[in-house]
């Protein structure tokens, strides 16, 4: 395996320009739940974009003023942003901008004839309903948290409530709250209400793992061109099973396999092309002592080391073809951006770009994550690995050296070669820091354009939304790939409040800034679908 490594220090020569306290106030809870058309909207609003994004994050980071160890800990907060136009709500483009007469924003977007419906509501599972109503922390953490009392209180208790924090997705007719270690909860999608834990008609059991990152194959030939949702699970320990399904559009399991791999396996994440599942096995130990003893969480008690190499796993789709191990170099990878299989005179290639840090994330359970030192943290960085399939060799290249996380792309390059990618990434070139900027790489050209919401916003994930009457995707030079929007809900410090703001793919020029009359605090993932849900029940 060969590798180009990132050059960079990570102490950064340009000043991050982020105020701390600004940083901060972003993760105080929101006990809130409302839902209102908003009215205060800057720029007018796409006209064809039209459907609902569903977000997913901690928005409760203490109970009762006793706060979570990590925000990883907090319960799941789903927000909706329903677009629509005007005529299919509750008003006229005239009456939605009456009550602002002094232009500052109204409903309608400016002129676009659109307007915009938003929920939030806290998905209220029974380790939620649990803590509200005793007033205080009764769970302990998978980041860290532990309930009040010590480590005598901690102590064998291996309880861990199903938070229903890292994800939303809307499939087969069924709206669900994911987390990566337990089934998903379903909720309505019209109101958000939580109708309890879902198990996928008998697939899973209550406990059972089931992934918070599914991907959707786009319609390759090994689906006959119709779109798959995948996900997964894993169980585990000195070996670890991983389990893959891959479900029909109205939610039919289409197929189901089930793996076992050497060692402990933390999987996190996932990319799939035409014929394979990839997956990264960081070169982790888990040592449960402490956990079981009540000195740490599951996920503070995780060790990279450094001396070994990286698995990358080959799943084959086919479950009767066996699974192949590549090593590269020792990274910890959270999130992928893509993968893709290329075919050449000279050998089969696998291509995998995602996101690696030199080390695995974690921190002191003696230290306040408000109080993170960023400079003592190693950045993820996007690279690109080239597996030759033929000879096992892996070639690693860094393709942005800048801090970056939450890569996205346009939905039908999954699996395919991708020429755009947008994410998250600092406001200072080099160096750690809170995510403030989106930046779209071209990865055939090596072009960069950066917006960045610095000094007082901070991001969360971007979404690429393409154009729903955008051209075909199968003239690459015409480089129709970025013909759609980035939607990303920023934190603003200035209003404590967060705004969500709709670029232009092409150039990342802002169009539209939804302003919202409360904070979100900063998220995880989420996912948008041309269904404009929430409106039956919604007062103009």
């Amino acid at each position: 395996m060969t590798s180009t490594l990132n050059p960079s220090p990570n102490q950064s020569s340009t000043p991050n320009r982020f105020s701390r306290d600004d940083w901060q106030r972003g993760y105080q809870s929101q006990r809130t739940e409302d839902a209102y058309w908003v009215e205060d909207i800057d720029g007018e609003l796409p006209a064809d974009l039209t459907g609902t994004l569903f977000r997913n994050g901690p928005g409760q980071l203490d109970v009762n003023g006793q706060p979570f160890q990590h925000p990883f800990d907090g319960d799941g907060m789903i927000s909706a942003f329903t677009f629509t136009k005007a005529e299919t709500g509750t008003g006229t483009r005239a009456d939605a901008g009456a009550e602002d007469s002094n232009g500052s924003g109204n409903g309608s977007g400016n002129g676009s004839g659109n307007r915009v419906y938003f929920r939030n509501r806290f998905v209220r599972t029974p380790g939620f309903i649990a803590e509200q109503d005793a007033g205080k922390i009764l769970y302990r953490g998978v980041f860290g948290t532990q309930k009040p009392g010590g480590m005598l209180a901690n102590l064998f208790d291996i309880r861990i409530k199903n938070i229903a924090n890292t994800n939303v997705r809307y499939w087969g007719d069924k709206l669900m709250a994911l987390w990566e270690a337990a089934e998903p909860f379903r909720l309505d999608p019209q109101t958000l209400e939580t109708k309890g834990p879902e198990y996928l008609d008998g697939l899973l059991k209550p406990g059972q793992a089931f992934s918070a990152h599914p991907r959707v194959d786009p319609g390759s030939p090994r689906t006959g061109g119709k779109r798959r949702l995948i996900n997964f699970g894993v169980d585990a320990g000195l070996s670890s099973t991983i389990s893959i399904y891959e479900f029909e559009e109205d939610g039919s399991l289409a197929q189901q396999q089930s793996r076992t791999v050497p060692g402990f396996a933390f999987l996190h994440d996932f990319a799939i092309t035409e014929n394979y599942y990839v997956f990264f096995q960081n070169p982790v130990s888990l040592n449960p002592i402490p956990f079981v003893m009540g000195l740490k969480g599951a996920g503070q008690c995780i060790n990279l080391d450094e001396k070994k190499a990286t698995q990358i796993l080959l799943i084959p789709r086919d479950p009767d073809q066996p699974v192949r191990s590549l090593d590269t170099d020792s990274c910890f990878v959270f999130h992928h951006a893509n993968a893709f299989e290329l075919s050449h005179a000279d050998g089969d290639k696998l291509i995998i770009d995602s996101i690696c840090y030199a080390n695995y994330p974690s921190l002191d359970p003696s230290i306040d994550f408000l109080e993170v030192d960023f400079g003592g943290v190693d950045p993820g960085q996007l690279f690109r690995l080239e597996a030759d399939l033929s000879t096992g060799e892996v070639t690693r290249t860094c393709i942005e050296s800048r801090a970056c996380e939450f890569p996205c792309q346009h939905p039908d390059t999954v699996g395919k070669p991708a020429r755009f990618y947008y994410m998250g990434v600092t406001d200072a070139p080099t160096g750690n820091a809170p995510l403030q900027a989106i930046m779209k790489v071209d990865v055939d050209s090596g072009d960069r354009k950066i917006h960045s919401f610095a000094p007082r916003g901070f991001i969360n994930e971007p979404l690429f939304i393409p154009r729903p009457s955008g051209t075909s995707l199968s003239d690459r030079d015409n480089n129709r790939e970025d013909d759609g929007w980035v939607l990303v809900l920023i934190y603003n410090a200035e209003r404590h409040a967060s705004d969500l703001v709709i670029l232009a793919a092409e150039d990342l020029s802002e169009i539209a800034r939804v302003k919202l009359k409360q904070h979100i605090p900063y998220g995880l993932h989420g996912s948008f679908v041309p269904e404009t849900f929430g409106l039956e029940s919604s007062n103009s």
